[in-house]
């Protein structure tokens, strides 16, 4: 971060530990702040799916609906991600960061307070909007500024609040408060970082920009969406998220309805699948001090397919559970390293973009590849869920390993 325009240039030697702590005491908030934004950003995640039994009894609405509420906040999350670096050339990462806390913190309070049903979808759009911002800005910025070790732990904190979303929402029910009250909790949450984010606004540079240059030189999206290399980190993240939300959301359904197993038994596998993506996260951030982050990427996405084959066997649940935890941990670092590579994959004149490409191919992935299973399942049965995490772990194997990866030049 800049040293205040006082502590800079003479002094001597006192004058420079002075302006040596104060950067240290600036890196180490904005990291504290980023840690709770993944946290808030993981929280209203789990929400919904604990709140909406109770959601839909007040609006009287059938299971069904719950698709709107889905499908809104995919859309609002796509279209503000998908132009994050848009935003982040016109107007910083700063302000980007505090409109989006502002937005989110309304949607959420607009689910405390609407009065109808029919007002539901249009504060899941613009929760949407502010989660997909929230989610590229911080990502654009820590891809810039922190090394691979810290985004690999932002990225498990999101597995904090995404635990936490629905022990928040559990407890408000159970002790008999409406669901209005667990998002009016969150509303204010966010409000608080909102604020947050305000005075610290000022910290959110991007190293290009650090010298307080108001329009840094960023790429605009159509030259970014010309650079193969852009497109091809894009759909890597499309099949990562496709493989993790596709596991967490239909493993348990495969283990309970086609193999037998105990939903106990079942849901503990499930959870300790998430619990090995966010434990392998914090594992994985320090071996990243260790080892080149394209060779943690790599053993991430060497294990997948290896956790995904385990899966395939059905005459042994033991094995076939394993594999459910062990591809967890494989999946642990490939998203969070991957940001941390785009700057060094495809330069600073191209990383803003390039982010948001990434989060909205993730959305996109998080959306299609379940539905797309569920209706092969429909077809044919649950165990063509294996067939597919395998394919698709090697899918991203071979992207991964077999992409030109050549940084894209920007114009002079």
């Amino acid at each position: 971060m800049e040293a205040p325009a006082s502590s800079r240039g003479g002094g001597g030697p006192a004058s420079l530990v002075q302006v040596v702590m104060t950067e240290v005491r600036h890196r180490r908030a904005v990291i504290l702040l980023a840690f709770v934004a993944f946290v808030s950003l993981g929280l209203p995640d789990g929400v919904l799916g604990v709140a909406w039994p109770s959601i839909r009894a007040t609006f009287h609405q059938p299971i069904s609906r719950i698709a709107w509420l889905l499908g809104a906040g995919t859309c609002g999350y796509l279209l503000s991600s998908f132009f994050s670096g848009q935003i982040i050339r016109a107007r910083g990462v700063g302000e980007l960061l505090v409109g989006s806390c502002v937005l989110a913190s309304g949607a959420l309070a607009g689910f405390a307070l609407a009065p109808a049903w029919v007002a539901l979808p249009a504060f899941g759009f613009i929760g949407g909007l502010a989660g997909g911002a929230i989610d590229a800005g911080i990502n654009t910025f820590a891809a810039d500024r922190f090394s691979a070790r810290i985004v690999n732990w932002l990225h498990a904190f999101w597995g904090v609040g995404a635990t936490l979303g629905p022990l928040l929402i559990t407890a408000v029910l159970a002790a008999h408060q409406p669901w209005r009250v667990g998002y009016g909790i969150l509303a204010a949450g966010l409000g608080v970082l909102a604020v947050l984010f305000t005075l610290t606004r000022g910290w959110w540079q991007l190293g290009h920009d650090s010298a307080g240059d108001p329009a840094p030189a960023t790429a605009r999206v159509g030259e970014s969406l010309r650079q193969l290399t852009v497109v091809l980190h894009a759909a890597l993240f499309l099949v990562y998220a496709g493989v993790e939300s596709t596991a967490g959301q239909l493993l348990y359904s495969l283990f309970t309805e086609a193999r037998g197993i105990a939903p106990p038994v079942a849901g503990i596998v499930v959870g300790a699948y998430w619990a090995a993506l966010t434990s392998g996260r914090i594992l994985f951030g320090q071996v990243a001090t260790r080892v080149s982050r394209r060779s943690v990427v790599r053993i991430g996405t060497v294990l997948a397919p290896c956790a995904a084959g385990l899966l395939l066997c059905r005459d042994v649940p033991v094995i076939g559970m394993g594999g459910a935890v062990l591809l967890g941990f494989a999946l642990a670092p490939i998203f969070p390293t991957l940001i941390s590579l785009t700057p060094q994959r495809v330069g600073p004149y191209f990383a803003p973009q390039a982010v948001g490409f990434q989060v909205a191919g993730a959305a996109v992935g998080s959306a299609v590849f379940p539905g797309l299973v569920g209706l092969l399942a429909r077809r044919f049965s649950l165990e063509v869920l294996g067939v597919h995490l395998l394919a698709a772990a090697l899918v991203l194997l071979a992207l991964h390993e077999l992409g030109p990866w050549r940084r894209p030049r920007p114009p002079q």
